[in-house]
């Protein structure tokens, strides 16, 4: 058992705090303070049981062909089943990952290095390591791919030998998790009650440890060099707002952190909307969902409507396209859930790069992130776009939802005004997502073709930077704090201020209260995030003013780094936004 003591050690890598403790830092994902024993977690599988798989063998390549065969369909099912109980983002990567066990181009690779007389253990980790060398040289979205495929590699690996699946273990007393990196099976399967904080080593704010550490409230660092170092049972204190890790904060002051924390953490769930300044200035407060039954969860939140429905999301699992009257039922579920005045926007698919969809993607891209994705599928396929098109508009006339299409990936006013005309031509509300810098920059003039503009801060952020998320020495240029990417948010409010036209954040920006506020007083007119972020993120803008927020946009503007930005802004508001997560 820990003990709840003050552990002595030297300094961690980043330097020591004001008071003398030794810290640690990374990038802050998700806001908030947690204080508990460190879970250091290191996921291989037992060398013991390895040893043994290794000196049974099998008789032929065939038969250990067929042991892979069955290993890999149970982890796929595994994942599948862990995508059935979960929702959300957790839903999306569990199902990608399932679908990554069953990859014939993986299959194939094992079966080559087994006929070429290579052990099971050798041919498994081989052919990992070939697709993880070709995803890495990707880069991009598809390079967060390689964490998911050396988990599949552990997970195939103790299901031939015979061994439970490595995986995180369920805590007996409330714990800081802390690892080199984590799964998305092991992130979607977490319990906020045991697990109170999340740090890694490798990841950064788009990561999808960073994604379902928002959709699931818990306190997460990433990018923190040196934490594996932690010695299991540390007590830590966890600040998710400024991403430092104190290893040796005095007890009793940290638990009345902690507790002023979850104080007013808890004064948010309150908050019942809608979305508006202290002095009154109006921001819509929306939801970004994946599927019916997000969509029927999220509707239950003081939220205005949807600001991002995933289309792609229902169709990860499909090898053929649907019909539109398939497409139009799917469509429905959303839709009919947040009827009356709220609307709904809905993203064409945002296939290829790292949500490859059978019957849209095009495979064997060498940059798939910079390829064939989003509204490019449209240009040799433009039956593909207006059967999607022809769906939505056949929900929305069935339901009567106000509904909203944007398209992503979007790079030129032309592209933009195609997009918009067939839009138009079906009765619904055009607009684009911002993620290619050439779109903000563009920004007037793409307004001029469309009715809104959506800024996808996520892809922003990497396009703007030209960092892959997945990098962790990268982790301080995919921070959506960076003065550029601020800079270009910035540029496309203004237009939409000067056009009378909406501008929303869609990106995982929008569940940031400090940021949010800073969006605002640039001009964003809506925000949309993980239901689990409303509340905070609307108290949040109750508690300033319209004034506040712009200051706040300048403080961010002007500052010369994330870091400078994030202290500039928390001077203008107060510090409040740390405690809010």
């Amino acid at each position: 058992m820990v003990t709840d003591t003050t552990p002595t050690g030297s300094p961690g890598p980043r330097g020591s705090t004001g008071r003398g403790g030794a810290t640690l830092s990374g990038t802050p994902v998700v806001p908030g303070l947690a204080y508990a024993p460190a879970l250091v977690v290191r996921q291989e599988v037992a060398a013991e049981a390895v040893a043994r798989l290794e000196a049974q063998g099998f008789p032929d390549a065939d038969a250990a062909l067929a042991a892979y065969d069955q290993a890999s369909q149970a982890v796929a099912e595994g994942f599948e089943a862990r995508a059935g109980a979960a929702s959300g983002a957790a839903t999306e990567v569990l199902t990608a990952s399932a679908g990554l066990a069953r990859d014939r181009g993986l299959r194939g690779a094992v079966r080559k290095h087994l006929r070429a007389g290579t052990g099971i253990t050798d041919a498994l980790h081989s052919a990992v390591e070939q697709f993880v060398g070709v995803f890495e040289q990707m880069g991009g979205l598809m390079a967060e791919r390689a964490t998911d495929l050396r988990d599949i590699e552990r997970r195939t690996l103790a299901r031939l030998a015979g061994e439970p699946e490595p995986g995180v273990p369920t805590p007996d007393q409330p714990s800081v998790l802390v690892a080199e990196d984590l799964a998305p099976a092991d992130t979607a399967g977490l319990d906020p009650n045991l697990v109170v904080a999340l740090v890694t080593e490798r990841g950064g704010p788009t990561s999808h440890t960073a994604i379902i550490a928002r959709q699931l409230g818990i306190p997460c660092v990433v990018g923190v060099a040196g934490a594996l170092a932690t010695v299991p049972g540390t007590p830590l204190l966890v600040d998710g707002a400024t991403g430092r890790i104190d290893t040796t904060a005095d007890p009793d002051r940290a638990r009345e952190q902690v507790a002023a924390d979850l104080a007013a953490r808890a004064a948010t769930a309150g908050w019942t909307g809608p979305g508006a300044t202290a002095d009154g200035a109006r921001v819509k407060v929306l939801a970004n969902v994946a599927d019916g039954d997000s969509a029927r969860s999220a509707a239950g939140a003081p939220v205005e409507g949807v600001g991002l429905f995933r289309t792609e999301l229902c169709f990860l699992n499909r090898a053929e396209e649907p019909s539109v009257e398939e497409q139009a039922e799917i469509y429905a579920e959303v839709l009919s859930a947040f009827g009356g005045e709220r609307h709904v926007v809905v993203r064409t698919l945002d296939a290829g790069s790292d949500k490859p969809v059978a019957f849209a993607t095009h495979p064997g891209e060498e940059n798939p992130a910079l390829g064939v994705r989003g509204l490019r599928l449209a240009f040799d396929n433009p039956g593909l776009l207006d059967r999607q098109l022809d769906a939505i508009a056949l929900a929305a006339e069935r339901t009567g939802t106000p509904t909203w299409v944007m398209a992503p990936m979007v790079a030129t006013v032309g592209e933009a005004a195609d997009f918009a005309e067939r839009v138009h031509g079906r009765g619904l509300t055009a607009g684009v997502m911002v993620e290619i810098p050439s779109a903000a920059l563009l920004a007037h003039r793409m307004l001029e073709v469309v009715d809104f503009l959506s800024l996808g801060t996520n892809d922003l952020t990497q396009y703007a930077m030209a960092a892959d998320r997945m990098a962790s020495d990268l982790a301080h240029l995919t921070d959506p704090w960076q003065p550029a990417v601020l800079q270009l948010i910035a540029i496309t409010a203004h237009a939409g201020r000067d056009a009378g036209k909406p501008v929303g954040v869609c990106g995982e920006a929008a569940a940031d209260p400090a940021l949010a506020a800073a969006l605002v007083g640039m001009g964003v007119t809506s925000l949309s995030m993980a239901a689990a972020a409303v509340r905070p993120v609307g108290a949040f803008l109750g508690s300033v003013s319209s004034g506040q927020c712009e200051e706040a946009a300048e403080a961010a503007l002007a500052a010369a780094d994330p870091r400078c930005a994030r202290e500039a802004v928390r001077e203008v508001l107060g510090g409040g936004a740390d405690r809010i997560g």
